[in-house]
Protein backbone atom coordinates (compact mmCIF):
# COMPACT_ATOMS: atom_id res chain seq x y z
CA UNK A 1 0.00 0.00 0.00
CA UNK A 2 2.56 2.40 0.78
CA UNK A 3 4.03 2.07 -2.90
CA UNK A 4 0.38 3.12 -4.35
CA UNK A 5 0.59 5.82 -1.64
CA UNK A 6 4.17 7.59 -2.95
CA UNK A 7 3.10 6.58 -6.42
CA UNK A 8 -0.70 8.80 -6.04
CA UNK A 9 1.96 11.85 -4.33
CA UNK A 10 4.07 11.98 -7.69
CA UNK A 11 1.46 11.83 -9.71
CA UNK A 12 0.11 14.66 -8.07
CA UNK A 13 2.98 16.55 -7.64
CA UNK A 14 4.13 16.23 -11.55
CA UNK A 15 0.38 17.47 -12.47
CA UNK A 16 0.42 20.31 -9.86
CA UNK A 17 4.17 21.19 -11.43
CA UNK A 18 2.64 20.95 -14.99
CA UNK A 19 -0.30 23.06 -14.45
CA UNK A 20 1.92 25.40 -12.74
CA UNK A 21 4.40 25.64 -15.60
CA UNK A 22 1.64 26.10 -18.46
CA UNK A 23 0.34 29.17 -16.19
CA UNK A 24 3.81 30.89 -16.53
CA UNK A 25 3.74 30.10 -20.07
CA UNK A 26 0.39 31.75 -20.22
CA UNK A 27 1.14 34.89 -17.96
CA UNK A 28 4.14 34.92 -20.31
CA UNK A 29 2.10 34.76 -23.35
CA UNK A 30 -0.58 37.57 -22.25
CA UNK A 31 2.16 39.82 -21.01
CA UNK A 32 4.09 39.93 -24.52
CA UNK A 33 0.32 39.90 -26.15
CA UNK A 34 -0.40 42.60 -23.89
CA UNK A 35 2.51 44.95 -24.84
CA UNK A 36 1.63 44.33 -28.46
CA UNK A 37 1.25 47.36 -30.71
CA UNK A 38 0.87 47.51 -34.29
CA UNK A 39 1.48 50.84 -36.65
CA UNK A 40 0.70 51.01 -39.96
CA UNK A 41 0.72 53.78 -42.53
CA UNK A 42 -1.85 54.59 -45.78
CA UNK A 43 -0.04 53.77 -49.07
CA UNK A 44 0.03 57.72 -49.34
CA UNK A 45 1.63 58.19 -46.10
CA UNK A 46 -1.15 60.94 -44.73
CA UNK A 47 -2.49 58.37 -42.03
CA UNK A 48 -0.35 56.71 -39.61
CA UNK A 49 -1.82 55.11 -37.08
CA UNK A 50 -0.97 52.26 -33.89
CA UNK A 51 -3.41 49.77 -32.26
CA UNK A 52 -2.89 47.96 -29.20
CA UNK A 53 -3.36 43.87 -29.24
CA UNK A 54 -6.94 44.05 -29.08
CA UNK A 55 -7.40 45.95 -32.18
CA UNK A 56 -8.38 49.68 -30.32
CA UNK A 57 -6.65 52.62 -31.95
CA UNK A 58 -4.23 54.18 -29.39
CA UNK A 59 -2.63 56.65 -31.80
CA UNK A 60 -3.40 58.25 -35.06
CA UNK A 61 -2.24 60.73 -37.15
CA UNK A 62 -3.31 62.61 -40.03
CA UNK A 63 -0.43 64.37 -42.30
CA UNK A 64 -1.06 67.96 -43.66
CA UNK A 65 -1.32 66.99 -47.38
CA UNK A 66 -4.65 64.96 -46.55
CA UNK A 67 -6.56 68.58 -46.28
CA UNK A 68 -6.87 68.29 -50.38
CA UNK A 69 -8.76 65.24 -49.98
CA UNK A 70 -12.42 65.19 -49.45
CA UNK A 71 -13.58 63.72 -45.89
CA UNK A 72 -15.07 60.82 -47.09
CA UNK A 73 -11.96 59.89 -49.07
CA UNK A 74 -9.84 60.52 -45.64
CA UNK A 75 -11.97 58.69 -43.43
CA UNK A 76 -12.39 55.92 -45.60
CA UNK A 77 -8.61 55.28 -45.84
CA UNK A 78 -8.36 55.76 -42.14
CA UNK A 79 -10.78 52.78 -42.10
CA UNK A 80 -8.59 50.58 -44.30
CA UNK A 81 -5.55 51.62 -42.53
CA UNK A 82 -7.05 50.21 -39.48
CA UNK A 83 -8.54 46.92 -40.98
CA UNK A 84 -4.72 46.30 -42.47
CA UNK A 85 -3.29 47.10 -39.08
CA UNK A 86 -6.02 44.70 -37.15
CA UNK A 87 -5.45 41.55 -39.85
CA UNK A 88 -2.07 41.04 -38.58
CA UNK A 89 -2.96 40.80 -34.92
CA UNK A 90 -3.66 36.90 -35.59
CA UNK A 91 -0.12 36.58 -37.14
CA UNK A 92 1.40 38.35 -33.83
CA UNK A 93 -0.97 36.22 -31.83
CA UNK A 94 0.42 32.91 -33.26
CA UNK A 95 4.03 34.28 -32.61
CA UNK A 96 3.64 34.73 -29.09
CA UNK A 97 1.83 31.52 -28.77
CA UNK A 98 5.04 29.68 -30.53
CA UNK A 99 7.53 31.53 -28.38
CA UNK A 100 5.79 30.67 -25.40
CA UNK A 101 3.03 28.30 -24.98
CA UNK A 102 3.16 25.92 -28.22
CA UNK A 103 0.67 25.52 -31.09
CA UNK A 104 -0.61 22.24 -30.19
CA UNK A 105 -2.02 23.88 -27.31
CA UNK A 106 -5.84 23.43 -27.88
CA UNK A 107 -6.64 26.46 -25.73
CA UNK A 108 -4.09 28.55 -27.49
CA UNK A 109 -5.53 27.10 -31.13
CA UNK A 110 -9.11 28.59 -29.99
CA UNK A 111 -7.54 31.93 -28.71
CA UNK A 112 -5.75 31.96 -32.67
CA UNK A 113 -9.16 30.99 -34.48
CA UNK A 114 -10.81 33.34 -32.47
CA UNK A 115 -8.06 35.97 -33.46
CA UNK A 116 -8.72 35.39 -36.84
CA UNK A 117 -12.15 35.51 -36.82
CA UNK A 118 -12.48 38.79 -35.56
CA UNK A 119 -9.41 40.59 -37.01
CA UNK A 120 -9.67 39.22 -41.03
CA UNK A 121 -7.48 40.24 -43.65
CA UNK A 122 -8.46 43.42 -45.07
CA UNK A 123 -10.32 43.21 -48.35
CA UNK A 124 -8.25 44.04 -51.27
CA UNK A 125 -6.92 47.49 -51.96
CA UNK A 126 -8.47 49.05 -54.83
CA UNK A 127 -7.00 52.06 -56.79
CA UNK A 128 -8.76 55.28 -55.77
CA UNK A 129 -11.03 56.73 -58.30
CA UNK A 130 -9.62 59.49 -60.11
CA UNK A 131 -10.51 62.84 -58.64
CA UNK A 132 -12.09 65.36 -61.37
CA UNK A 133 -10.63 68.30 -61.32
CA UNK A 134 -12.04 69.69 -64.70
CA UNK A 135 -14.46 72.94 -64.68
CA UNK A 136 -17.29 73.03 -66.68
CA UNK A 137 -19.32 75.66 -67.57
CA UNK A 138 -22.26 76.16 -69.65
CA UNK A 139 -25.38 73.95 -69.88
CA UNK A 140 -25.12 70.28 -68.71
CA UNK A 141 -27.15 67.79 -71.09
CA UNK A 142 -26.89 65.47 -68.33
CA UNK A 143 -29.39 66.71 -65.91
CA UNK A 144 -32.79 68.21 -67.55
CA UNK A 145 -34.34 71.33 -66.46
CA UNK A 146 -36.56 71.12 -63.49
CA UNK A 147 -40.16 71.26 -64.27
CA UNK A 148 -41.86 75.00 -63.76
CA UNK A 149 -43.95 75.69 -60.62
CA UNK A 150 -47.52 74.37 -60.63
CA UNK A 151 -49.96 77.10 -61.14
CA UNK A 152 -53.25 77.60 -59.91
CA UNK A 153 -55.88 78.43 -61.89
CA UNK A 154 -58.35 81.25 -60.65
CA UNK A 155 -61.74 81.28 -61.54
CA UNK A 156 -63.02 83.52 -64.40
CA UNK A 157 -64.35 86.85 -63.29
CA UNK A 158 -68.36 86.80 -63.15
CA UNK A 159 -69.97 89.24 -66.15
CA UNK A 160 -71.08 92.28 -64.32
CA UNK A 161 -74.60 93.39 -65.39
CA UNK A 162 -75.50 97.25 -65.52
CA UNK A 163 -77.35 97.05 -62.13
CA UNK A 164 -74.36 95.26 -60.96
CA UNK A 165 -72.40 98.42 -60.12
CA UNK A 166 -72.58 97.37 -56.29
CA UNK A 167 -73.29 94.91 -54.13
CA UNK A 168 -77.06 96.63 -52.98
CA UNK A 169 -79.14 95.74 -55.72
CA UNK A 170 -79.72 99.19 -56.88
CA UNK A 171 -81.67 100.06 -53.61
CA UNK A 172 -79.69 102.40 -51.20
CA UNK A 173 -78.58 100.97 -48.24
CA UNK A 174 -79.48 103.67 -46.17
CA UNK A 175 -83.28 102.50 -46.39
Amino acid sequence: MPEDIAGSERMLQQWQQSIQQKAERYQDMAARVRGMTITEASRDGAIRLTIGSNGILTHLEIAESARDKRMAEVSAEVMRTLQKAQSRIPELLRQAMVETIGTRDETANVLFDEAKRNFPAPPAEEEPPPVNRELRFGIEDDHPAPPPPPTTRRPPPRPRGHDDDDDFGGQSFLS
